[in-house]
């Protein structure tokens, strides 16, 4: 893949929380939410917006893979949202393991003082941006 940034996408059937890397892929940090809307086209355009607005090189989508490692009903939901992404997006399209983002992303915004019941979408970003720097780490070139 290219150098630059990069969109770090957590799927969540209401909402698809939002994460960008900075140029070097050293940050990941959260920048929004997007609402699902009545069809997955809509929300892909919607991303695709999210990739031009940040001149981002490629996309990178958690995916929820059981704690067994397998691939449960949700993991492959994801992995058929991903496929469509990759006929609709001009970027490439990536998968990582999300186990328990969610749960850490909710951990570390308690632990900062913030109420996560009410702020769903800040816990949605912040797994995003977990997403992301999971990928970048893992797919680091030094």
């Amino acid at each position: 893949m290219t150098r630059g940034r990069l969109v770090g996408v957590d799927l969540g059937s209401r909402r698809i929380g939002l994460a960008v890397s900075d140029e070097d892929r050293t940050v990941a940090t959260g920048v929004g939410v997007v609402a699902r809307g009545a069809d997955r086209a809509a929300d892909h355009q919607a991303l695709a917006s999210v990739v031009a607005e940040y001149r981002a090189v490629g996309v990178v989508v958690g995916l929820p893979v059981s704690l067994s490692g397998e691939h449960g009903p949700a993991a492959r939901r994801v992995l058929a949202e991903v496929e469509e992404m990759r006929a609709s997006l001009p970027v490439d399209v990536h998968t990582v393991d999300e186990r328990l983002t969610t749960a850490a992303a909710s951990a570390a915004l308690r632990r900062a003082g913030r109420n996560t019941r009410r702020q769903r979408q800040v816990v949605d970003q912040t797994a995003a941006a977990l997403i992301l720097q999971t990928w970048m780490e893992v797919n680091r070139v030094d």
